[in-house]
């Protein structure tokens, strides 16, 4: 019996040792370089769910790529700097706003593209319409045809855009071809996408691989989110829609009738080449191919318009999260009206600070989201927000379901918007490599004023009495998702 104690004494012992040097090393790694609020919550999963939350950090708590993936962004970055330094592409517009040039060259300093001008722009609110835009491009294309999106599948609403790349390809157009790995590989269509692209001898490559052993490893949720088309340098598509059906060809989307909202975009002039430029980062960053010869980098070509436009890449190649701070210059920086589409919407503080800030400044603030959600953890958190923005004055228009509104964009006045693939949510500012567009012209601002009445249309308002209507179990679930929505 003594020595069973004495036994018993020294497990006991060893185990509170053991758990005291894990908190103590908790709390120097944890919150070293990262936001207060993901250091809380890793901090908490730790502490209280130690069985748990010590392994899901040792798994994904790295919000950053690696070292050397880092290093050759920051490469890049000095290369587009160097070669874009004192070269004019096209002319900016007059008399911008008196914020514009810090917005630009904040823009400038995290994402190492220029500001273009004379570009033009053209906006496809209705999915397949937007995907017969984009085999045209594809069929009119001479030298090269520069393929990007998270997702990528060969189904039957695509076929027409595969039938283009195959016909390219046969006439002797070069076609490059990046998707998602992992937003891909447990998806429909998967195997008969890639067994397609190497029947017609398309160059492809899947986008940060998670292959352990294969020597490809990264935090498993670290994801390649963009969604672009670049044809000859001289056209190109960017936006929010993924190359596949509206339902994504999901037996559960297909059972609830779900069906997809998208919003691209094409454009011509200078931009193109910027949006190549990020193509072409993310190509030679996955197979460390330099692309060169036929392919125009940062081209001075004038487009057929007068727009501004300026790409901004982010994601966690670069140090600092570029797009939400391009977000947060532009709620600052507005002073009439915020319109924003956003299908998951889980804001930091700042943001949230940034929008509620700008209903007292006596601005218009309305916030377009989904009645329905397809991801039950970030739909939940994204509620879990609705009452401090209804009660910050912030608009809140419900898209009707059977239907998921999954355009990213921001309009700021009458004058600037942005466009692409980056969501406001946790996830695309910290996780996801994205690209946005920030774009300056009345013109271009008109047309997205039309794609938001339609939006409105197909809406309904969210008020704060309805809202606080809410059952308690979904208040429950809405919070907890909250929490969660903070591991990062």
């Amino acid at each position: 019996m003594p020595g069973f104690m004495l036994n018993w004494t020294w497990w006991t012992s060893a185990l509170f040792i053991v758990d005291m040097i894990v908190r103590i090393a908790a709390v120097i790694v944890i919150p070293r370089n990262r936001l207060p609020t993901a250091g809380m919550a890793w901090l908490l999963a730790v502490f209280f769910v130690p069985e748990i939350g010590l392994p899901l950090f040792l798994l994904i708590g790295n919000p950053k790529l690696s070292r050397q993936r880092r290093l050759k962004q920051q490469a890049i970055n000095g290369q587009i700097r160097e070669l874009s330094q004192g070269v004019e592409f096209g002319t900016p517009r007059a008399d911008p706003p008196p914020w514009f040039g810090s917005l630009v060259e904040l823009n400038r300093t995290l994402g190492a593209m220029p500001l273009t001008g004379d570009n033009a722009a053209k906006l496809y609110p209705d999915y397949l319409d937007s995907i017969a835009a984009m085999t045209q491009a594809v069929r009119d294309a001479q030298r090269y045809v520069h393929v990007e999106f998270y997702i990528l599948q060969a189904d039957a609403t695509t076929e027409p855009f595969f039938e283009a790349l195959e016909a390219a390809i046969a006439r002797g157009v070069a076609v490059r071809v990046l998707m998602d790995h992992w937003a891909n590989h447990s998806k429909p269509f998967y195997r008969q996408t890639r067994e397609r692209l190497d029947a017609m001898g398309a160059s492809w490559q899947v986008m940060l691989p998670v292959k352990p052993l294969s020597g490809h490893y990264q935090r498993p949720d670290l994801r390649n989110h963009r969604k672009l088309l670049v044809v000859d340098g001289v056209v190109a598509f960017t936006g929010s829609q993924n190359l596949t059906d509206d339902t994504y060809n999901l037996p559960a989307n297909l059972r609830r009738g779900l069906h997809w909202i998208d919003l691209m975009v094409r454009v011509e002039g200078p931009v193109v080449s910027s949006i190549n430029a990020v193509f072409l980062s993310d190509w030679n960053s996955e197979t460390d191919e330099v692309l060169s010869g036929e392919i125009d980098v940062l081209s001075t070509r004038t487009g057929p318009g007068d727009l501004d436009c300026q790409i901004v890449p982010s994601g966690p190649g670069f140090e600092s999260q570029n797009n939400l701070r391009l977000f947060v210059g532009l709620l600052y920086a507005a002073q009439e009206q915020i319109i924003i589409v956003s299908p998951y919407f889980v804001p930091n503080e700042a943001l949230l600070l940034a929008m509620t800030t700008a209903c007292q400044r006596g601005l218009r603030v309305e916030l377009f989201v989904s009645e329905e959600g397809d991801q039950a953890m970030v739909f939940h958190a994204q509620r879990s927000y609705y009452e401090a923005l209804l009660r910050g004055g912030v608009t809140i228009w419900l898209y009707r379901k059977p239907f998921i509104l999954h355009t990213k964009c921001m309009t700021i006045d009458d004058e600037v918007a942005v466009i692409g693939s980056s969501n406001m949510d946790m996830r695309s500012f910290g996780l996801n490599l994205e690209i946005s567009m920030l774009v300056r012209g009345d013109e271009f601002v008109t047309q997205m004023r039309e794609v938001e009445a339609q939006y409105r249309a197909a809406s309904r308002e969210l008020t704060l009495d309805e809202w606080l209507q809410q059952p308690l179990h979904s208040t429950v679930l809405d919070n907890l998702a909250r929490l969660t929505s903070a591991l990062q």
